[in-house]
């Protein structure tokens, strides 16, 4: 009995703290500080890092635009340019357009793509 009322309290208390750290404001990386890792040269670090977000913003893209419903707005011919061409166009991109450096880096990324490769009008 002890061990449940033990395991109970920890459980209660872990609730707690989840819903209490919940309530915090979750920090977005905003365009300027995607910029600024993704500048180069880069450390190894810093590359994998813009690498690995970057990537990440266009794969979440592909996989929860449903084809059926929502038209694609991002269309990459093949050949694709290499992925460290699409990084500097877009470190080009956040330089040349700071109304955006304070806006979140997913959404400013996804513009950016969708402008670099805009999908044939029907």
């Amino acid at each position: 009995m002890k061990k449940v009322l033990v395991l109970l309290a920890a459980f209660a208390a872990f609730s707690g703290l989840a819903q209490a750290q919940s309530n915090a404001p979750v920090k977005v990386l905003s365009t300027q500080e995607l910029v600024n890792v993704c500048k180069l040269p880069a450390s190894p670090e810093s590359r994998s890092y813009c690498v690995g977000y970057s990537t990440a913003i266009y794969d979440t893209y592909l996989a929860t635009r449903h084809p059926q419903r929502a038209k694609p707005f991002i269309c990459v011919k093949q050949p694709a340019p290499s992925r460290d061409e699409v990084i500097a166009d877009f470190v080009k991109f956040g330089q040349e357009n700071p109304q955006t450096a304070d806006k979140p880096a997913s959404g400013v990324f996804l513009g950016f793509l969708a402008a670099r490769f805009p999908c044939a009008r029907k």
